[in-house]
């Protein structure tokens, strides 16, 4: 099956994008929020190590059950406002390229039938493991896409730059 070959490839290969990322981000920006109510940096990259128990209770159940319902995460609504931001970022990073590696080694062993297996989920039309799989590596690129946004954000230019030359580092 090439899609879930690629769909591997890319969860393999997204902690090698979002690690360095975050690790680019000054110290001074890392827990800031852009607004109230959106998430920092910190926040996006420490949401990453938190789904991967949903995602693999996931696929156990679908790989289990006759006919499976997967019930929606909204971490709005889900989770306390300050539960990301009161993570540990090194420990979180850890524990996403972690549990990425058994992931990835879970997902290879999967059969041509299992990755069809399919659920029914709340939000979606339809929903198979390809999908949740494909939907996570997509996920795991949207927050790495915030995270630079965050980076990158021009009316933080100033701090972001003091934060470097405090480190001895120049642009």
């Amino acid at each position: 099956m090439e899609t879930a070959a690629a769909v591997i490839a890319a969860l393999e290969r997204a902690p090698g994008v979002v690690v360095p990322l975050i690790r680019e981000v000054p110290g001074v920006l890392l827990k800031r929020r852009p607004a109230p109510g959106k998430w920092s940096a910190h926040e996006h990259a420490c949401h990453l190590a938190v789904v991967h128990r949903l995602f693999f209770d996931r696929l156990e159940e679908i790989l289990a059950a006759p006919a499976p319902i997967i019930t929606p995460y909204d971490p709005g609504t889900n989770d306390p406002d300050d539960l990301l931001m009161n993570m540990d970022l090194d420990d979180s990073l850890r524990k996403y390229v972690d549990d990425r590696r058994r992931l990835v080694d879970r997902l290879r062993r999967l059969s041509v039938d299992e990755w069809r297996r399919v659920a029914d989920h709340g939000e979606y039309s339809h929903y198979s493991v390809l999908i949740m799989f494909r939907h996570l590596a997509l996920h795991d690129f949207f927050h790495a896409y915030r995270i630079e946004e965050l980076l990158l954000k021009r009316e933080w230019m100033a701090e972001w730059q003091a934060a470097i030359e405090h480190r001895g580092e120049t642009m």
